[in-house]
């Protein structure tokens, strides 16, 4: 069933206004790019990252139409959000997105422009840096994909503003002494990553892959990275699965329906089954976990993200 439009915009066309937690909902464009399970797992891991605990200042680079920032920012009211994007129909979605869900500039603040020109955003960086940055970069370079004819699709799937590297570039710039740095793409790209990570004085701390149907090779990964000088152990691994081998949500009563099936490679230690804190704003809570077509990508969408094809 396609998603039901409930405004046309002389711009951004035809939209859907879709909920993306209890309280907060976003606009996407029927035909754009719309938010999905790698978002929602990017804040959910960075939540699980800082147990819990609300950081002063949180940065989300390449923010999009806003759906790892909303997904925290309805997480944490106590925290200050800034978000930079260079997508021009993006920038105006992430825009309405906060204007819909009344967060004022002194909650959530969005920048137009390039990631890689900190001078864009530069009047949002707190002395110290950010405790918490956040980044979902496109999951292709520019010569192994099928362009997207819609320029937003093709700007959220290509790395034609760069890859991951960008990301952590701008990351090991911005990032406090003792800050966290949430981070997700393809599962492929781990050493591409670690490479990136050790120039900028950054390391992995843990590798989450995300698996869509248990058995299954992860789908894509999300890392978090620390200062290199706080992390000298070797880096932890381990797995969250949407769906069962039966094709049944995995323990949906988990939260957002991602289940930590731990594998972590220091100790055998397991994690909690919910994130520390906060517990009267569950990820659970989240409507997300109802909707399959933003949670678990369709045996279609995952061959578009194989193949680097998109049917406009």
């Amino acid at each position: 069933m396609p998603p039901r439009v409930v405004a046309v915009d002389p711009v951004l066309g035809p939209l859907t206004c879709d909920a993306l937690t209890k309280d907060f909902e976003v606009f996407q464009r029927a035909k754009g790019h719309r938010f999905s399970v790698d978002d929602v797992a990017t804040a959910y891991v960075a939540f699980q990252a800082l147990g819990g605990i609300p950081p002063k200042d949180a940065l989300d680079l390449g923010c999009g139409l806003g759906s790892v920032l909303l997904h925290l920012a309805w997480k944490w009211p106590e925290t200050r959000f800034v978000g930079v994007e260079a997508q021009e129909l993006s920038f105006a979605l992430v825009t309405k997105n906060l204007a819909h869900n009344q967060l004022p500039e002194s909650r959530v603040r969005a920048f137009y422009g390039d990631l890689r020109d900190r001078a864009v955003y530069a009047e949002a960086v707190p002395a110290g840096g950010f405790a918490l940055i956040t980044g979902t970069p496109p999951y292709f370079p520019p010569d192994t994909a099928v362009d997207a004819l819609d320029s937003q699709r093709a700007y959220a799937r290509i790395e034609y503003r760069g890859g991951v590297e960008a990301y952590i570039e701008a990351a090991g710039h911005l990032l406090a002494e003792d800050g966290i740095f949430v981070l997700c793409g393809d599962a492929r790209a781990t050493p591409r990553v670690a490479k990136a990570a050790e120039e900028f004085r950054l390391c992995i701390h843990e590798e989450t892959g995300i698996v869509a149907r248990e058995g299954k090779p992860a789908l894509f990964a999300v890392w978090t990275l620390r200062r290199n000088t706080l992390n000298a152990a070797r880096p932890s691994a381990r797995a969250l699965v949407i769906r069962d081998a039966h094709g049944e949500r995995a323990q949906e009563d988990r939260p957002s329906g991602l289940v930590a099936e731990e594998n972590h490679r220091e100790g055998g230690a397991e994690a909690s089954e919910e994130p520390s804190g906060g517990q009267e704003r569950r990820f659970g809570d989240s409507k997300t976990i109802t909707n399959r077509e933003a949670l678990v990508p369709r045996e279609e969408e995952k061959r578009r993200r194989l193949t680097g094809r998109h049917e406009e």
